[in-house]
């Protein structure tokens, strides 16, 4: 089970990052904080501090088209913020 997604790069995470050391992960919606925690210290060689998770459901869709009404739903997702200690940081750039 790959448990980290993709990362989240966002002009409010990219300043937690440089402010408080925080990082934002999308995460498999199974995985626990233990889990989360393991993962990101193998792949990234870092030490996490604290991990916070939030769950969050799809939300409803409709468009209106000449045909009529299309509704849909979006997919729901599991996000991690991760605390590191200090000293440590994840340039999530380095491979461009």
């Amino acid at each position: 089970m790959s448990i980290l997604i993709r990362p989240i790069v966002t002009e409010k995470m990219t300043s937690q990052g440089e402010d408080m050391n925080r990082y934002g992960f999308i995460v498999d919606k199974r995985a626990n904080k233990i889990q989360i925690k393991k993962a990101i210290e193998e792949l990234y060689d870092v030490s996490v501090a604290s991990v916070n998770t939030m769950r969050y459901g799809g939300k409803k869709k409709m468009r209106y088209t000449r045909t009529g009404i299309i509704s849909g739903k979006t997919k729901s997702y599991k996000k991690a913020i991760i605390t590191l200690i200090e000293g440590d940081t994840i340039d999530f750039y380095s491979n461009i």
